[in-house]
């Protein structure tokens, strides 16, 4: 079947094929319905060395980094992520998914401090507080362990909360696979109603058995398209029984008739040799 005859197909089982269309358009607005758009918000903080270490650097932290600081932002990262501090965003006024993790392809102790929600303004809102709250559990760390102040690891915040994306990857595939899922039950429905009602074919005619004779199976040759119904019926009737019977009596039996002999040439005689007497033929000389 080509592309030609699908086409036609559907032309002709437009009345299955409409109500598939529309069965296909409630499912993407149900979607568009229940999956609503979600919008995020990104901000980009980065560890920065205490005072103490930075007098060589006349105070400059960016020029004193560390293997300790990503060691740092790691640890800062995974306790953002814990149940707790997530208690904690909620109750500051906090909503949405949250999520605090090292920069991909950072050089350096870089976190990105992630928002997810429906609501794009609040969005915005829930990321400067999950900004403002890891500045505070970092300093939180360090003074459960007593850290001078002037030792202390600074935070500091290099893309402050940007405003919220709409975040439509999801719902694009969500829409998509209801699409095709309506489509494809369309073109089901389709093909099964043209096939029940398609006339069937006639059933291939059976072959026909082959006469068979005294010495075996006989060969009946194959109909022509000129030749007429009634010589293509006779020349496939079998002859009777007592008619093969007496047929193969008269080939068994030999022909009866006058046995020939072979005569030999007579030989003519030598004269010389009768020496006067009588020839075989009783014949006098002379």
């Amino acid at each position: 079947m080509d592309l030609a005859e699908i086409f036609r197909v559907m032309r002709r089982r437009w009345y299955v094929l409409l109500p598939g269309l529309l069965l296909t358009a409630g499912l993407i607005a149900a979607v568009l319905t229940l999956v609503p758009v979600t919008y995020q918000s990104q901000s980009t903080v980065v560890l920065l060395n205490s005072q103490k270490a930075t007098v060589a650097y006349d105070g400059n932290p960016f020029l004193s980094t560390q293997t300790s600081l990503t060691g740092m932002a790691d640890s800062l990262a995974r306790n953002l992520n814990s149940d707790d501090s997530l208690r904690d965003l909620k109750s500051r006024g906090a909503k949405g998914t949250f999520e605090a993790k090292l920069a991909d392809n950072a050089q350096g102790p870089l976190m990105w401090l992630t928002v997810t929600g429906t609501d794009k303004a609040s969005v915005l809102a829930s990321d400067r507080i999950l900004t403002s709250y890891a500045k505070d559990r970092l300093d939180q760390f360090q003074k459960q362990q007593k850290v001078n102040s002037k030792a202390m690891i600074r935070m500091t915040t290099i893309v402050p909360p940007q405003n919220p994306v709409a975040q439509t990857k999801t719902r694009i595939e969500y829409m998509v696979m209801a699409g095709g899922l309506g489509l494809a039950l369309s073109l089901v429905g389709v093909f099964y109603v043209e096939a029940r009602r398609r006339p069937r074919t006639a059933p291939a005619p059976e072959e026909a058995v082959e006469p068979e004779g005294p010495s075996g199976p006989v060969t009946v040759p194959e109909p022509t398209a000129g030749e007429p119904v009634a010589e293509q019926t006779i020349a496939l009737r079998r002859p009777p029984a007592w008619s093969r019977a007496a047929e193969n009596r008269r080939a068994a039996q030999p022909r009866a008739g006058r046995s020939a002999t072979a005569v030999a040439p007579a030989e003519p005689l030598d004269e010389e040799s009768t020496h006067g007497q009588r020839s075989h033929t009783r014949q006098r000389e002379i």
